[in-house]
């Protein structure tokens, strides 16, 4: 799987098929809802040990809808950026 990045349309492809909007937004809540678990419990573990559990859950369900809002505007940047500094060889 080739992930590719048009700059005309501004949309990501894979191969030749770009991505639909359902896929796209699919795809940000999985990503969004990992990372915020994860940094969550990491940032959590270092900041109160190992009492954060508690307070986890919360923490969790804070971050994750600002982690989506938040990857909606930079996840496209990131991509752009990346594609700048390592383009994509076609093969």
């Amino acid at each position: 799987m080739v992930l590719a990045w048009d700059g005309l349309s501004q949309r990501p492809t894979v191969g030749e098929t770009t991505l639909p909007l359902k896929t796209r937004i699919i795809m940000q809540l999985l990503i969004s809802c990992m990372m915020a678990f994860l940094m969550s419990g990491i940032m959590g573990f270092i900041s109160l040990g190992p009492q954060f559990v508690s307070h986890w859950l919360l923490a969790f369900v804070t971050a994750w809808p600002i982690a989506f809002i938040v990857s909606q505007g930079v996840g496209p940047i990131a991509v752009k950026i990346a594609f700048l500094l390592a383009p994509p060889t076609r093969g």
